[in-house]
Parts: C-alpha cells; sequence; structure tokens
C-alpha cells in the first residue's frame, strides 16, 4: 500500500499551484473543471520524489478554519538536508510565508514551518 495523493481546498486554485511550483519545483498539471460538479477545478501536483497534491477550488469554499482544529494538520515535505531546510527557510521569511523557523524538534527532526496559501502550513524537514 502506498498514499495516492493529498488533497486541499484552497480559495485561489492559481496562487496554490504557483505556491507548490515555486517553492518545491512541483510539476503542475493541466487543470480539470467538473462538468457534475459546477464551479469545482482542480490541479495536480507532482513532487520529484512521485508524491502529488490534488488542489481543490469551488466557490462554496470557505475562508481558513483556525489552525488547531480536528483533522489534517499540515503537511511535511522532506528536503533531503537541514541546508535546504536553511536555504528555504531564508527565502520563506524574505517573502513573508515562514511560520518558524529552523529547529530540531523534540523527536529529533529539523524541521521550519511555511505557510502555503489559503494559511495551509507545510513542514519542511531535512
Amino acid at each position: 500500500m502506498r498514499l495516492a495523493h493529498v488533497a486541499l481546498w484552497t480559495r485561489d486554485l492559481d496562487a496554490a499551484a504557483a505556491f507548490w511550483s515555486d517553492y518545491f519545483d512541483a510539476e503542475v498539471g493541466d487543470l480539470y473543471e467538473s462538468r457534475n460538479r459546477p464551479g469545482f477545478r482542480s490541479r495536480f501536483v507532482k513532487l520529484s520524489d512521485g508524491g502529488a497534491l490534488e488542489l481543490m477550488a469551488g466557490p462554496w469554499v470557505e475562508a481558513a478554519l483556525p489552525a488547531e482544529r480536528t483533522g489534517w494538520d499540515h503537511v511535511a515535505i522532506s528536503l533531503g538536508s537541514e541546508a535546504a531546510v536553511d536555504t528555504l527557510a531564508a527565502r520563506c521569511r524574505v517573502e513573508g510565508c515562514l511560520v518558524s523557523g529552523p529547529r530540531r524538534t523534540g523527536d529529533g527532526f529539523y524541521e521550519a514551518v511555511i505557510a502555503a496559501p489559503d494559511g495551509v502550513r507545510v513542514e519542511i524537514t531535512s
């Protein structure tokens, strides 16, 4: 078994796709517009390791909920090294989307947290 993809709702499909492309060099797929559910649009983004995210939008999508709630909390992307985490965290600090800077967690991870569009948190790990 393996995880096929994770889906994220967004209010701005283009901004979300650009985020994953710009920060993670993800390959952004073609726009899908549903004929069965008017207003539903999505795009898949594929990461270099083969992992995928489905970015979904529709006029019914509400603004982000509070950061801590029942359900999925964040996506973690391994960048492969502490230097890569430091580099992307520094870029995100300048560009205003760094939530928390690089640190070693109590369970041994080296990570930083950045915010994707709509406030979705992304952990970047070594």
